[in-house]
């Protein structure tokens, strides 16, 4: 299926949700639609599927336009956080349910194989009271891809799982989109969970879109701070600084070398990844000292905090590291992982990608 929206608004009361979206899914790929919560993904997804009409602008599929048209009208199927089946109905009922109204033959042979494909095969015959929550939001993720509809919209399906569950379901996900036979449109908080899922990603911010493109160009080159901010976790260190003719002078700290396409001298915004910043020196790094204000282990990842003389920066360091409130400790920046943003938040330098340089 061909979406597109074009110049879509949703205003409610005195409210703008949704500001003037212009979006054109790729048939048969998984969209991502970033953003903290209120950035306007259930908004846009709710006017792709027809169960809300846009304020102003237009929906196409497949080059007719559909502005208007209930759900009801649309070969569309949705997956919400809550755990939405049918409580009287077996999982296997569940999952048959969009095939029986279609009068489809053979579905026990197809509600088993969509069953193994999300690893439910063993509680076909269960009510969904019966299952745990993440089982239960198998089911109804067997039961949307059942529905065969060209279009699939998941708003943070995975959200209310815990996290091996979360980690389990969504390499599951990946595998099925892969088959490319139906096109995904899957809203997130999470930025982890975007570059995972691959394909595109919308960054929304406010019910503004601010960036669509290929997830990993997207993340490696953010047009604006904002994209930056919504497509960093931990959040991307923001350090101000000023440009020059030798590269970016940090406000309170070092010269960082760099090359700008204008050294006027004027305020810019220097960006670090976490995982960009480490505590062992390397050649051409930039040195940046301070004390440990907070240092905490998640996973095979330790965060340190660290207050220096720019500000309190936020280092992601590969394995369990053991830090002293108070100890001494210095990170390094290597002038090659920092992005340059100017006055008005716009992207000016961005790294290498990955393979291009350092």
């Amino acid at each position: 299926m061909q979406l597109t929206l074009d110049g879509i608004r949703k205003r409610v009361g005195a409210e703008i949700w949704l500001h003037d979206a212009t979006l054109s899914l790729e048939p048969g790929a998984v969209t991502v639609l970033l953003g903290a919560t209120q950035a306007g993904k259930t908004s846009l997804m709710r006017i792709m599927a027809g169960l809300d009409p846009p304020t102003r602008g237009r929906v196409h599929v497949d080059g007719v336009d559909v502005t208007g048209v209930p759900v009801r009208e649309r070969n569309v199927s949705m997956v919400y956080q809550q755990f939405i089946n049918y409580p009287s109905m077996t999982v296997a009922q569940n999952i048959a349910s969009p095939m029986r109204l279609r009068g489809e033959r053979d579905i026990g042979a197809r509600v088993k194989a969509l069953a193994a494909k999300l690893h439910i095969e063993a509680f076909l015959d269960r009510l969904p009271a019966e299952l745990s929550g993440g089982q239960q939001q198998r089911v109804a993720l067997a039961r949307a891809l059942a529905k065969g509809a060209p279009l699939m919209l998941l708003d943070e399906p995975l959200v209310n799982l815990d996290y091996k569950l979360r980690e389990e379901l969504r390499e599951e996900l990946t595998a099925l989109f892969a088959a490319g036979d139906t096109t995904v449109v899957y809203a997130t908080t999470e930025p982890g969970e975007a570059l995972l899922l691959g394909g595109h990603t919308a960054v929304l911010d406010a019910g503004e879109l601010l960036q669509v493109g290929p997830t990993a160009e997207v993340f490696h080159r953010p047009a604006s701070l904002r994209v930056a901010r919504a497509f960093s976790d931990p959040p991307m260190n923001l350090i101000a600084g000023s440009a020059t003719a030798h590269g970016v002078q940090l406000r309170g700290g070092p010269l960082l070398p760099l090359t700008l396409p204008a050294a006027d001298g004027g305020p810019v915004t220097l960006g670090a990844r976490a995982a960009a910043l480490h505590v062992t020196p390397r050649d051409g790094d930039v040195a940046l000292p301070g004390r440990v204000e907070l240092a905490e282990i998640s996973g095979s990842d330790t965060y340190v905090h660290v207050e220096t003389a720019v500000g309190e920066l936020v280092a992601q360091l590969t394995g369990v590291r053991r830090f002293e409130l108070g100890d001494a400790v210095t990170l390094y920046l290597h002038p090659t992982q920092a992005y340059v943003f100017d006055g008005a938040g716009a992207l000016r330098v961005a790294p290498p990608r990955i393979g291009q340089g350092r």
